[in-house]
């Protein structure tokens, strides 16, 4: 059974009906329950400390966030202080968080960022919206949004400036840098400053700012002091050849905030100096060389340069239009009036003796040339016969000459034939002998070297059997004959073969046995000695 406990509260969920006790009442009346959707969020804070359905006990002040889907009821026990639908941004939105225990501030980037994917974005507990300022001149220029090349020349004045819609203050600073275009961002908190070159799209950090550059427009707000006064057009460039690479070289092109101004105080010191060391006369007819050399200066081929640097900031000019030249003093004006008027006169009076002497000339050359026509047609007419007489006689003549001169190479070439078929027949029968010369002394050289290679062999032959061997075999034929013969018993005999035959009837008493007493016949002989 319930107690009565003065201001205590009490939560009655629907659908549900029930009676007002004595002492009760409605605090609020009939309360709609939050429903959240998958992508939205409640944050809540804690009013009294109460013990969750997770047993997790809430003390007073905290703050914690219920995620959907869900459905939510307000209890006495917090409060909600945030709610609705989360933000949808693009690549180049975001908004700016802070975190209210640490005080950090941080930009919430696109949910399309190149670490995470994400169609929306949820802001934590301890988070809320930051706004960042901005300085008015940067706030206005953002507004307008003007591209820095097609727009630099449009000069509009505060009062014609139409009324743009302010700038929510916690979405993300964001500036589209053109081609051909930088900006310079500099970061309080780092002390570290950034230049980003174009095209890219640029976003602000918490603690960053642009840097903003003063230029002046027009005329150079210091006034010169010079007699006569100028007005000047350039051509100029900013060098970024280097700024890519050397973060120092890019910081230069925003070390020199007024570079305009500086550029026209620099240039105008230059046609001070120049105009103070030439005369009037002089400028005036050679104005334009003297200013361009005045700024660009000459090299050693005294030459004007081609550009003008400034090494601050990397400016570079690389021409300059005289528009106007025009004297401050009055009787200066008057003096170039009058000279302009004199020199105008002397110029129209040259012009018109010139065209005389032309018009004087031009006639008495068609004069001339009529009286060298009217001689040459006479020439032509009494010399034709003697000049046609004279043709012939110089064609015959250089008829004859070529004739002479054509029999004349005949000969010669003739002679040359002659000379070449004579040497070239006689070269080739000095060659022909002495190659026969040649071939017979080879001959006898081989010879010779055969017949000393033949005794060589014999005489090695007889040294290697030796002279009694030889001895004993010439004589062992006849001897061996002698000693059958006397085995035998036989007193003579004669032997001889078929070719030379013996005629025994004329043969005189005992010749057989003298020849063979004497040795043999002479053809055994010679067999055995071979």
């Amino acid at each position: 059974m319930a107690k009565p406990q003065l201001g205590k509260k009490k939560l009655v969920h629907g659908e549900r009906s029930f009676f007002m006790q004595p002492g009760e009442s409605l605090e609020r009346g009939i309360m709609n329950v939050y429903v959240l959707s998958e992508n939205e969020g409640l944050i809540l804070r804690a009013q009294e400390e109460f013990k969750e359905a997770a047993d997790r006990v809430r003390k007073p002040g905290d703050r914690w966030m219920i995620r959907g889907p869900a459905s939510t009821c307000r209890p006495w026990r917090w409060r909600s202080s945030a709610s609705g639908p989360p933000s949808r941004w693009t690549l180049t939105e975001g908004i700016y968080v802070r975190d209210i225990k640490t005080g950090q501030h941080s930009p919430s980037p696109s949910p399309t960022g190149p670490l995470r994917l994400r169609r929306d974005l949820h802001a934590e507990p301890d988070e809320e919206l930051w706004e960042k300022q901005l300085p008015p001149a940067v706030e206005a220029l953002l507004v307008k949004q003007k591209d820095p090349m097609p727009d630099r020349f449009e000069r509009s004045k505060a009062a014609e400036a139409p009324e743009s819609k302010p700038r929510d203050r916690t979405r993300t600073v964001s500036l589209r840098v053109p081609h051909n275009a930088a900006v310079q961002i500099y970061d309080y908190k780092a002390k570290v400053a950034r230049v980003v070159f174009g095209p890219e799209m640029v976003m602000l950090n918490p603690d960053e700012q642009f840097t903003q550059l003063s230029l002046s427009g027009g005329k150079p707000k210091k006034p010169n002091t010079i007699k006569l006064q100028i007005q000047l057009s350039y051509n100029w460039y900013f060098d970024t050849s280097k700024c890519l690479e050397d973060a120092k070289e890019a910081a230069k092109l925003f070390s020199v905030p007024d570079f305009v101004g500086d550029m026209c105080k620099a240039v105008a010191s230059r046609v001070r100096g120049a105009v103070a060391a030439v005369g009037f006369d002089d400028f005036h007819r050679h104005s334009a060389r003297i200013l361009r050399g005045a700024l660009f200066g000459f090299n050693e081929a005294g030459k004007i340069r081609d550009e003008f640097r400034m090494p601050q900031n990397n400016l570079v000019i690389t021409s300059v239009d005289i528009q106007n030249v025009e004297p401050v003093e009055q009787r200066t004006r008057d003096a170039l009036q009058k000279s302009e008027a004199t020199a105008r006169q002397e110029a129209e009076r040259l012009e018109q003796e010139a065209r005389g002497k032309l018009e004087r000339q031009k006639i008495s050359d068609e004069a001339e040339a009529e009286r060298a026509r009217r001689e040459l047609l006479e020439l032509q007419r009494s010399g034709q016969a003697k000049a046609e007489a004279q043709s012939r006689a110089e064609a015959a003549r250089f008829e004859g000459q070529a004739a002479v001169e054509q029999a004349r190479f005949r000969a010669e070439a003739l002679g040359i034939e002659s000379s070449a078929e004579l040497e070239r027949v006689k070269l080739a029968r000095e060659a022909e002998l002495a190659y026969q010369r040649e071939q017979n002394q080879l001959d006898v050289s081989r010879q010779k070297e055969l017949s000393g290679i033949e005794v060589e062999k014999f005489r090695r032959f007889v040294d290697a059997i030796g002279a009694d061997t030889i001895r004993a075999i010439a004589s062992a034929g006849p001897e061996m004959q002698v000693k059958m013969l006397q085995s035998l018993g036989l007193k003579s005999t004669l032997i001889t073969d078929g070719n030379s035959p013996i005629n025994l009837f004329s043969t005189a008493h005992g010749l057989i046995g003298a020849d063979f007493l004497r040795g043999g016949s002479r053809p055994a002989r010679s067999e055995e000695a071979d």
